[in-house]
């Protein structure tokens, strides 16, 4: 493991374990696997489809810009993973456990937190007035990255700034 990645691990795992010990009460735990599970794809691909029934030729380019900047979202997100290798806070160290099966081996940066950053940016340039879900939603799905054991914190914060930064350079080029 690389020098900076095995320091980041020993001063985030103590977050993560708090963490996900809270996860732990079945109460706390249900509602943010849902989210996570939406955060998937479910979600995102839901919007994607209605967005050309409400809204016609419009909604389907906004779909289609969401798309795109998803694909992108996804070669970038598996080429850092595959570069950084860094290890899951649930199989990093035992007290954490993993709230839902990982979808792959690595935790760096978080394709949950990238995707919903990148396709909320570009969906409140062409719909504002969806703020008032799609930024909650967006947090909750960073959120729970962290609560179910599956990243530590700068994952998704890392996440994040991509995620704004592609979907913020994807509007660019369209603008």
């Amino acid at each position: 493991m690389k020098p900076w990645l095995r320091l980041l691990n020993e001063l985030e795992t103590p977050v993560c374990r708090r963490w996900s010990q809270s996860s732990r009460r079945r109460w706390f735990f249900r509602p943010f696997a849902l989210i996570s599970r939406l955060g998937n794809g479910v979600f995102w691909y839901s919007l994607m489809a209605v967005m050309p029934i409400v809204d016609g030729l419009y909604g389907l380019e906004v779909a289609l810009h969401m798309l795109l900047t998803g694909a992108a979202a996804l070669l970038l997100y598996k080429s850092l993973k595959g570069m950084t290798r860094r290890v899951r806070p649930c199989h990093y160290d035992i007290d954490i456990a993993a709230g839902v099966p990982p979808l792959d081996k690595y935790s760096f940066p978080s394709g949950h937190t990238l995707h919903a950053v990148s396709f909320s940016t570009v969906a409140l340039y062409y719909y504002p007035q969806l703020a008032w879900l799609l930024v909650p939603f967006t947090l909750l799905v960073a959120a729970s990255r962290v609560v179910l054991g599956l990243h530590y914190p700068s994952d998704v914060l890392v996440a994040s700034i991509v995620g704004l930064a592609l979907g913020y350079g994807s509007v660019l080029l369209v603008a």
